[in-house]
């Protein structure tokens, strides 16, 4: 049966993180389009959103410290073997998974691969959890699968209030898993369960293109982090600096 029009949903939805009740959601595009009038001229639309970016920089700007330290202890635990989880719902689990390829392929320069996994990737395993389980527990029960203490486990929303990431960072912190995460405007129950956050002051969509730059910042002092004990080792097998 096919609907035309939009459809009233009963009961309570989310839509864009907004919870909304006896919501109107058009299911289809208009059957009819308005009449070309004039040439479409969206610019200032498009000007507001790239000025919309400058909050979200300035307010990573202002968190750079912590940003080197997350890439340097990062660098540091993967280096001794402990591993990296990554999870996030939409548009956060494309920014986590860009995250954990940068990991275990490369972000700049060559170097060796490292343990990083996204939690959302496995499709068999998240539609299994779903079913038997419940959305709320997808992430929960691969930390508890996947995880060992010492590992870091990072967690990407913009609202900061994804029912499973909270119960991620549960199960994480029963398994001694240190717990960072990523979100959009401070405070928020995620940035609060953890136990060290950055938070983007910007509105979602900015917020969500700030993920990525603070990723990539985590990147850069990883990678350097590497390449500094990678140094540091060469030198001291090859005897340099010795007497």
């Amino acid at each position: 049966m096919t609907i035309n029009g939009p459809v009233t949903i009963k009961g309570s939805v989310t839509v864009k993180g907004l919870a909304t009740t006896g919501s109107t959601v058009p299911d289809t595009v208009p059957r009819r389009w308005a009449p070309e009038i004039t040439d479409s001229n969206h610019t200032a639309e498009v000007t507001k959103h790239l000025d919309n970016v400058l909050p979200a920089l300035e307010s990573l700007r202002s968190q750079s410290v912590r940003l080197s330290e997350w890439g340097t202890e990062l660098a540091k635990r993967l280096l001794s073997g402990q591993r990296l989880l990554a999870a996030g719902n939409g548009g956060s689990a494309a920014e986590a998974q860009h995250f954990t390829a940068e990991l275990v392929g490369r972000f700049d320069e060559e170097r060796a691969p490292f343990s990083a996994i996204s939690l959302h990737a496995e499709s068999s395993a998240v539609t299994a959890l779903s079913n038997d389980y419940g959305y709320e527990e997808v992430f929960a029960r691969q930390v508890r699968a996947h995880g060992r203490a010492g590992d870091v486990l990072i967690l990407l929303s913009t609202s900061g209030r994804s029912p499973n990431l909270l119960k991620a960072v549960r199960a994480a912190k029963e398994r001694g898993i240190t717990t960072w995460a990523l979100t959009g405007p401070d405070p928020n129950p995620l940035a609060g369960a953890c136990d060290q956050a950055i938070t983007v002051d910007a509105i979602s969509a900015n917020a969500q293109e700030g993920h990525l730059i603070a990723i990539h910042a985590v990147c850069r002092a990883f990678d350097a982090e590497v390449a500094r004990r990678a140094g540091s080792y060469g030198a001291a097998s090859s005897g340099e600096g010795q007497p």
